[in-house]
Order: structure tokens, then sequence, then C-alpha cells
């Protein structure tokens, strides 16, 4: 772990692993707030899929051959990073935790990991690559009328602001009902009725938040409904103007418009990876969407080693979908990411400790990382990928 704060051995002691923040998560944030964080699509049922793909794969460690912490720093599209560890998009997390993406983005900056920011966030690209200059990505979903007119003014304020790294978004053709934001009366936009005017009151850390960074806004796409529009007007224009998977030609368009480096995320057939890099991408991000979308679909654990294998090191290979900790950052590396990202963990680290989550999680991933590739007996990252999972191929364990 690179420069703790002082107050990680404290917050350690409460929250040991990211399962205990989202334990202490519903009694930081509103009722609402948590359910749109925590949800999943259906009976949340990718989402355990997701972590029992990800459960299942158990180190056989080798030893003899290493002593002291691992090296965990890796380099990703010519830059240097602390960890092959990053933050998720995650699109209204205002909402979980009002100011959230700004303190994501100050943590990523602290800790030297990627920060992929949404395009549906609370913050605009200026404010963030001004937070987090060094390791800010930018997540990009369909825009298609008018030729892609918002698209295009997005990609030129994102290439101005210094942001290298583009994230088209493959997975979401459709918008899908999650049965728990829908309970918890998200469905029709953040129109705060009686009951989550209660949970708010109830939650003082959570109102107090909200006095210092402000009302939860969607302020990269507020400009394009104008400057006065409120929280629910820009909620309906992104409803009505941002929809549909992107086509394989829209794919080769931002390829031939983005002069960055273009990723295309929500890949999970070995298909689409060979197409996606047949276009000149130069990142293939494995994700079921975290079983936001629907619970039936493959786990990006089980899809991983087929698309490593497809890509064949033409491309950089990230995964996200139930990257909890530092353990399963470290099975997916053995799998054949480049890194690996998460969504949730950061969630729960806010709504349970508030302002100082982002970073604490970070500290503790990065710590659980190095962990265990020291304790399986890889000193490096790349020694990860010479030890096995149980069972053994050949020793009649299999």
């Amino acid at each position: 772990m690179t420069g703790p704060d002082r107050n990680f051995a404290a917050l350690h002691r409460r929250f040991p692993t990211s399962a205990w923040m989202r334990r202490g998560a519903p009694k930081g944030v509103p009722f609402f707030a948590y359910e749109f964080g925590d949800s999943g699509a259906g009976n949340d049922g990718g989402i355990a899929a997701n972590w029992a793909a990800l459960d299942a794969l158990r180190f056989v460690p080798r030893y003899g051959t290493t002593s002291g912490p691992a090296q965990v720093g890796t380099r990703l599209f010519g830059r240097d990073y602390a960890a092959p560890l990053g933050m998720s998009p995650v699109g209204g997390l205002s909402v979980v935790w009002p100011g959230a993406e700004r303190l994501m983005a100050a943590a990523a900056q602290a800790r030297r990991t990627p920060y992929v920011l949404p395009v549906a966030g609370g913050a605009t690209v200026e404010e963030i690559a001004a937070i987090a200059p060094d390791v800010t990505w930018m997540q990009m979903y369909r825009f298609a009328a008018n030729d892609h007119a918002i698209g295009r003014g997005l990609l030129a304020r994102v290439a101005a602001a210094g942001v290298d790294v583009l994230v088209m978004t493959m997975d979401v053709p459709v918008r899908t009902t999650r049965s728990r934001e829908a309970r918890s009366g998200l469905t029709a936009g953040f129109r705060p009725d009686l009951p989550m005017i209660v949970q708010s009151a109830m939650r003082p850390r959570w109102l107090m938040a909200m006095l210092r960074h402000g009302f939860p806004r969607f302020s990269m796409l507020r400009g394009y409904v104008g400057e006065n529009a409120g929280t629910n007007e820009v909620i309906s224009f992104a409803r009505r103007e941002m929809g549909g998977a992107f086509s394989w030609d829209e794919v080769a368009l931002y390829r031939q418009l983005w002069k960055g480096k273009l990723v295309v995320k929500g890949i999970l057939h070995p298909e689409d990876a060979e197409r996606a890099v047949s276009l000149g991408v130069d990142g293939i991000w494995v994700s079921n969407h975290g079983g936001r979308q629907v619970e039936g679909l493959a786990t990006s654990a089980d899809c991983l080693p087929g698309i490593v294998s497809a890509v064949g090191g033409r491309a950089t290979v990230l995964v996200d979908s139930g990257i909890r900790g530092g353990q399963d950052v470290a099975r997916c590396l053995k799998l054949g990411a480049d890194a690996a990202f998460a969504g949730k963990a950061f969630l729960w680290s806010l709504a349970a400790i508030g302002d100082a989550g982002p970073r604490y999680a970070l500290d503790l991933m990065i710590d659980e990382l190095a962990s265990t590739l020291s304790q399986a007996g890889a000193g490096t990252l790349e020694d990860i990928r010479r030890l096995e999972f149980f069972p053994l191929k050949g020793t009649g364990n299999d």
C-alpha cells in the first residue's frame, strides 16, 4: 500500500473488507440511495453469479521463490498506475452520495488509479480533469441523432480537457427496470416524495453531504438541455436522446473521430472482441454491466479467458462485474486481464464512510492485491499468470 491515510488503521478495524462496508452502507444513506447503488436486474441473480464465478477460483500457491511485498504497479495505454485497478463508470452516482464523482476523482488522483467518469454523471469532464488530470478516462453512451451531433460535441470537450482514454459502452441496447430501484421510487427520475424525504431526514450525514456538494445533478449533459434545466429535465432528455447499443459502423466512426485511446465496454463474446480489434480499438472491456441490465447473462469471469485468447495481445483487456477487492483483481489477472475495475465497492465505501470512503477503498484493494500475490508466491503481476487454480490439471485432482 502506497502512503495510506493515517486513518486507515481505524477504518480498517471497522471495515476490514468491502463486505463490511456493504453491511454498513444502509446505515449511512437513505433507503432509496442504497437501493439505487446496490441493486441489479431482476432478483439480483446476475450480481450473485458474478460473485460466485470469482469465488470459485482458488489459487494454489507456490513457495520458496519470493519474499516480501509484491510489486503491483502497472502501465495502461502508455501511462503508469499504482495498480491494475480502476473505478468503473457509475451513472447517477451522486444520488448515492452527493459530490461522489469529485470525491472519486480526487481519490483516484491521490492513489494513481484510473477513474472513468460516466457521461450521466454529476460532474463535467472539465471539472474532473482538473481534479484528476493524470488518471481521468471518459465513458460514452450512444447519441445517434443528427449524425451524432452530441457525441461529436462531447468528444471535442473530452479532448480539450486533456483526457486520452474514451470508453464506449456497448451493452445497453435498451433500458431495463431494476426491481429494487423501482421499489424505492426512482424509476421516474429523481422526484423526492414523502417517503424519500423521511428517509433522507433519518440520514443526517447524507443531508450534510448534499448541503456541501449540492443536489444530485447530471452536469455533463446539462448544457445540451439548458443551463437552468432541472435534474428531471436532464434525465428525460437523456432517456430520449441516449439510447441503443453502438453499431460496429458507429465504432468505426468513433475510431476515426477520436485520436486518443479507444476502449469498447460490455464485450462477452470472443467474436465481438475480434471485430472490435479489427476496427482498431485499443482496449476490450469484458463486462456484463455488473448484473444491472439482465441477470441471466454469462459472467465476466467465465467469458474473460476466451476473449483474452481471441485478442491475442493485440489490445489491452480490462474487466469488471463482481470485483469486490484485491483478491478478485488477482483472479482476473490470472485469467488474462490487464486490469480490473470495481463499481459497487466504491459505492459501499461512500455510503458507509462518507467523503473519505473512495480513498480508503482504494488503499484497501491495493493492499489486498499485494497481499494476495505475495501469499500465492507471486512477486510481480507477471508472476500471477504462472500460478494455477485448483483443481490442478493432470494431477488427479481435476
